[in-house]
């Protein structure tokens, strides 16, 4: 019994054991005078009264207090007996709780600023991101400074100050080369030569003037908006084209310009042969809010085109435009389609269609005067409408056009909104084109 409590000598304990101070019962009560009063319980009271009573039993009872302690370390250090009134604080459970608090801010701060990346378009769903073109002068000239023609005349003559020959021989080949056509060049360099050895220009930038007047009156005499005839109920436009020239897209456009000119008109989805067409003439106008006259795919084009006609003089419609399929001009059987079209109109209204409008790729170049040429020999074509100006189209073709075939050119598309398509303005399309300045 004796040797159970007897202390163990230095040499007995462990090297690297840490060494402890003793302390008396007196001692132990003066560090802790309230270690009795403030315990809830008798078994908190307990051990302080043996503590008191005895250090032998201060060294019995204090491994039962806390019996995850070495019975022999616990009397040694006042550390080891703070955790024995340690339980009733209850500081510790607040610390341990506010580092799982503190992460909950940056999740709701994630989550919310996801929130708002994901609504921000939705704004902007099903519009066109595409800011559209400037009205007047300042338009044109931004859409069409990119294109063969504007670059060509822009380098010409700050390259060519002076005037002579060579300036004559570099504007001959600008010409050619933007599909102005070898006719139609040939005859506007010979004018301007005349001219030149005439004495008429006194330096280059006269020689500037004179080509914008001439090129605008090449373009003067087919600048001819379309007109809506009243008397026609409906007036019924067909448009025609070769395949990817932008015909749908057209129809959208024009039928929001008539729509915001206070027209009430149809569309009429003749295109049954694209995949998605009918679709996409049918989202246009649920967006301009105009009726759209459809049949299934692959349904017989000149039936849904007498449908939409029977309907329009129904309800009294003032506009009609019909859709039409891409085809090749090269195609004879495709072309007496077209024909065929234009035959069933008439038997509903001897006068329909009154405006055959055909669109024309301004990239085309000159395979545009064969398409036309085909065209105009099948259905007759009354107008023109030039798209896709923008971006690096050559646009000389406008003039290949205009002067051999005389046709009115009624629009030009020069941007994606339907804002962009504008009406033919020959001294804007010349000034496009052409620089303001020498060297510019």
């Amino acid at each position: 019994m004796l040797s159970f409590f007897r202390r163990k000598k230095p040499q007995d304990a462990p090297q690297d054991a840490p060494k402890t101070q003793h302390y008396s019962a007196e001692e132990l009560a003066a560090a802790f005078p309230q270690a009795s009063q403030d315990g809830p319980t008798a078994p908190v009271d307990a051990p302080a009264a043996a503590v008191a009573a005895s250090p032998i039993a201060a060294e019995v009872a204090a491994p039962v207090a806390a019996p995850a302690v070495d019975p022999v370390a616990v009397p040694d250090t006042a550390a080891a007996v703070a955790p024995a009134a340690a339980p009733p604080v209850v500081a510790e459970p607040l610390v341990v709780a506010e580092p799982i608090a503190a992460p909950l801010p940056p999740p709701v701060l994630v989550a919310s600023a996801v929130t708002q990346e994901a609504a921000q378009p939705l704004p902007d769903a099903g519009q066109d991101s595409t800011v559209p073109a400037a009205p007047g002068k300042t338009g044109w000239r931004d859409r069409l400074r990119n294109s063969v023609i504007a670059r060509s005349f822009g380098g010409l003559f700050s390259r060519n100050p002076k005037l002579d020959d060579d300036l004559l021989d570099e504007l001959e080949t600008a010409l050619i080369t933007a599909d102005v056509g070898v006719g139609a060049t040939t005859a506007l360099v010979e004018s301007l030569r005349k001219r030149m050895k005439a004495r008429e220009f006194a330096d280059a930038n006269a020689l500037l003037a004179a080509l914008r007047g001439e090129l605008i009156a090449i373009l003067q005499p087919v600048a001819k908006p379309l007109r809506i005839d009243p008397a026609a109920k409906p007036f019924v436009v067909l448009t025609v084209g070769v395949n990817g020239v932008g015909k749908t897209t057209t129809i959208g456009k024009l039928a929001k310009r008539f729509k915001d000119d206070g027209h009430s008109l149809m569309l009429a989805a003749g295109d049954t042969f694209r995949a998605a067409a009918v679709a996409q003439l049918q989202a246009w106008g649920e967006r301009n809010g105009v009726a759209v006259v459809a049949q299934g795919q692959n349904a017989d084009a000149a039936s849904v085109a007498f449908d939409a006609l029977q309907a329009s003089k129904a309800r009294g419609t003032q506009v009609l435009i019909a859709d039409t399929a891409g085809r090749l001009h090269t195609q004879a059987g495709l072309m007496n389609e077209l024909g065929k079209i234009r035959r069933v109109l008439g038997k509903i209204d001897p006068t329909a269609p009154h405006e055959v409008l055909m669109v024309i790729d301004g990239t085309t170049g000159q395979n545009a005067l064969s398409q036309l040429r085909q065209f105009h020999a099948a259905v007759t074509v009354t107008g023109l409408v030039v798209t896709k100006l923008d971006g690096t189209a050559k646009g000389g073709v406008v003039f290949a056009l205009a002067r051999e075939f005389g046709i009115p050119i009624r629009y030009c598309g020069i941007g994606e909104r339907p804002e962009d398509l504008r009406v033919f303005d020959p001294e804007a399309f010349v000034d496009a084109l052409l620089p303001e300045a020498l060297g510019a």
